[in-house]
Parts: C-alpha cells; sequence; structure tokens
C-alpha cells in the first residue's frame, strides 16, 4: 500500500515530512543571503488553501460590497451595483495580476528594490501637482479614468526593500543602532513623507510597522520589542492626556478631534464621534446571528460610505457575532498559511518578504477592526479584500502573487 505521506524539500536540501497539508510547520531556518541553485527533486508546492481562502475573501467581499452600497449607490448614481461592477473589475484585474506575479521568480524584486522604493516615493510626491481631492482628502492621481493611491504601492516597495536592507547587513551589526538605522530609515522616510503630503495617518502607520515587525523577524530580540512597544504606549499615552487636557481649545486641529471623539464619541455625536457610534450600534444589533444578509438598517444613510472603512460593523449587523468571528478566523488562517511559507521558504529573501506581506495583511486586518470597534481613534483603514478600493485590492492580490511564487520554489516529493 503506498505511503499517503508528503515530503516537503527546500532547496537546500533539507526534507520535512507531512502527513496531512501541503507544507508542513517548519523550525529549520531558510537559508540566509542569494538563491541556493542546487537541483531537487518534484515540482513545486502549489497552495491551494491559499488560494482557496483569497477567493473565497475577494467574492466575499463583494457580496458584501453590494449589500453595503446598494441603498447609497442607487440614489447617488442611480446604479445600485456600482460600486459593485467597479470594485469587481478591480478584483479582477487584482486576480490576474496576482496569477501574473506568481510567474515571475521573486528573485527579481531584489534586484530592483530600490528602484521600486524611489518610484513609489516619486509617486506619492507627484500627489502635491498632480494629485486630485476627494472628500476632502488628496491622495490620488488620475490617469484619465483610472485612479491610483500611490500609498498603497509604497507598501509592497518597502516590503522589498526592507528584505533587501535586511540581507547586506551582518548579523552582529543587525543589533546595532546603526543597523537598525540602515533597516528603519526608508520606512520612516516613506511614513513621514505619506503623512506630510496625503495625511493618511493610517498608511504612515502600516508602511512603519512592516518594516519593524519585518525588523523583529530578522532579529528575535523579544526585549528590545516589547521595550519599544511598551514606548510607543506611553507615548501615545501621553499625548491622549495632552490633547483630553485641551478640550474645546481652538487651536486643536483635525486629528486632535478625532481623538476627543474617540474618547467620548456620544459628546460629539453630531460631528466627528457620528460614524464611530453608528458603527457600533451596528455591531451591538447584530446579535449572535445577525439580522440577515441585506438587512442592515445603518448601511441606509447612517455610516457614511460604509463600504469602504466600516464594512465590518455592516458585517457584524448582517451576520451578527457568528460572521464576524468566522472572517476573522479566515485572516487568521490566511496568516497562518503565509507564515508556514515564510518559513519553509528556499532562502532568506523570501521567507523576509512571505513574513512582509503577512505583516501587511495583519497590521491592516487589525488596525480596521480596532478602529470600527473604537478600540483606537478612527484612522481611515480598508479591510483587506472586503473593503472598496481598487488600488488595495490590486496591491494585496500582487504580493499574495508574490507568496505563491515563493511557495513553488518549495520542492514536493510523493514516496511510495
Amino acid at each position: 500500500m503506498a505511503d499517503s505521506r508528503t515530503h516537503v524539500r527546500a532547496r537546500n536540501g533539507r526534507t520535512r515530512t507531512n502527513t496531512n497539508l501541503h507544507v508542513v510547520k517548519s523550525g529549520t531556518p531558510a537559508k540566509r543571503g542569494g538563491r541556493n541553485t542546487a537541483k531537487t527533486e518534484g515540482e513545486g508546492l502549489h497552495d491551494y488553501s491559499l488560494l482557496f481562502i483569497i477567493f473565497f475573501l475577494v467574492v466575499f467581499g463583494l457580496i458584501m460590497l453590494y449589500s453595503t452600497s446598494s441603498y447609497e449607490a442607487g440614489i447617488a448614481y442611480g446604479d445600485p451595483a456600482y460600486y459593485l461592477k467597479r470594485q469587481l473589475l478591480n478584483s479582477v484585474i487584482g486576480i490576474l495580476a496576482m496569477f501574473f506575479v506568481a510567474t515571475i521568480d521573486y528573485h527579481i524584486f531584489e534586484k530592483f528594490s530600490n528602484a521600486l522604493y524611489v518610484i513609489s516615493v516619486l509617486m506619492i510626491l507627484a500627489i502635491i501637482p498632480f494629485g486630485r481631492e476627494v472628500n476632502g482628502a488628496k491622495r490620488w492621481l488620475y490617469l484619465g479614468p483610472v485612479s491610483i493611491q500611490p500609498a498603497e504601492i509604497s507598501k509592497i516597495a518597502i516590503i522589498v526593500l526592507t528584505a533587501h536592507l535586511l540581507l547586506t547587513i551582518n548579523k552582529k551589526e543587525l543589533y546595532t543602532l546603526k543597523g537598525t538605522a540602515k533597516v528603519m530609515l526608508p520606512a520612516i522616510i516613506q511614513s513621514a513623507i505619506i503623512y506630510g503630503i496625503t495625511r493618511n495617518l493610517s498608511s504612515a502607520i502600516i508602511v512603519f510597522g512592516i518594516a519593524f515587525c519585518m525588523l523583529f523577524v530578522a532579529r528575535r530580540d523579544f526585549f528590545r520589542f516589547i521595550a519599544f512597544f511598551g514606548a510607543v504606549l506611553a507615548v501615545a499615552a501621553g499625548l491622549v492626556f495632552y490633547i483630553s487636557s485641551r478640550a474645546g481649545d481652538p487651536d486643536m486641529d483635525f486629528r486632535s478631534g478625532r481623538v476627543l471623539a474617540w474618547l467620548d464619541p456620544t459628546k460629539y455625536a453630531n460631528g466627528k464621534g457620528f460614524q464611530t457610534l453608528q458603527a457600533l450600534y451596528g455591531i451591538g444589533s447584530g446579535g449572535i446571528i445577525g439580522k440577515g444578509l441585506g438587512q442592515s438598517m445603518q448601511k441606509l444613510g447612517y455610516i457614511p460610505e460604509a463600504q469602504n472603512d466600516m464594512i465590518f460593523s455592516i458585517i457584524c449587523e448582517e451576520l451578527g457575532m457568528f460572521g464576524a468571528i468566522s472572517i476573522i478566523a479566515m485572516f487568521i488562517i490566511l496568516c497562518w498559511r503565509i507564515m508556514i511559507i515564510a518559513m519553509n521558504a528556499e532562502d532568506m529573501f523570501g521567507g523576509l518578504v512571505a513574513s512582509g506581506v503577512m505583516m501587511h495583511i495583519a497590521i491592516q486586518v487589525v488596525l480596521n477592526i480596532a478602529v470600527v470597534t473604537n478600540t483606537i481613534p478612527n484612522t481611515g483603514v480598508t479591510l483587506p479584500f472586503i473593503s472598496y478600493g481598487g488600488s488595495s485590492v490590486v496591491i494585496m492580490l500582487a504580493e499574495i502573487g508574490i507568496v505563491i511564487n515563493i511557495a513553488r520554489s518549495i520542492r514536493l516529493r510523493d514516496l511510495s
């Protein structure tokens, strides 16, 4: 009788056994540095569970997008499917980009990492003379009917560049202040430019967070990571206290107003706290199993542009706690699958890039849900693969394409 076990062979020659999954959990670190060109047997890994999760999230996102936006789209454009059609087109483009990128050897991104970073920065700078303001925010470039949000391109650029920089630093230097600065400086510059030009705080936080988490993955210095995280929390708490002590000051800017609305949304129910309160009402009214698909009341004009940042609230209202937990579980499984691929990558560059993609998704999911539940101030961040947004879904699907290519470098061999 044939042995049903599957062996995973990376190009470093090591073999690991998996009895039920496409790829096994690995505790063996990937090769640091360049590509191992040793010949191996078997064909590349095709992670069908990863593809299933991605297609599920995209299709689920389209369904929820139509449910959330049909009322507003019907009033504004006379077509209830207006947002659905646009997002469907963006999703198709993203899926095509995913499969195309999956056929490209991911090592080519290391060669062009500096160029990609420079292009992403120049695109953000181009917003100053060429950007168009939408809903009070100047964050988009328009090429005819096509709109591009350069901040989204910055996220994939910082993943690739940070992975490249981590490979150029020796292990001893990596633990020094000089090595840390060398890795983090591009992310700090990019985050500052994003916030300074577009006032997009969420994207600035995500870009910095991706680079910092990738540095942590490479260093695995838990003490310094916890110390830094604690320092950030202390500074944030100090800022919140300072802002709250100046409530009512006419010099307080837009961001400060959001912090005050976060601290006491009911006090600002007719202003900056309105969207947050309505989102919380939606979450609370959904109960355990929800009101049913399409039965939300909050989407009927109570939550402005609910298909964007606040779509998780509508998920909770229509599908209840069960639906919300199910979607969170899908994101956790997605991140776990990408982590497994990162741990089994043929070299360190592949492992770091996959880790960066995982961090990007995880940070964005956590920030979105934290905003909707009023755990943190409203920063305007989308829910990956589900919220309305062309640049976001295309870039994220392209990142998944890179992960798929990294997975294909892992070799499978069936033994009889």
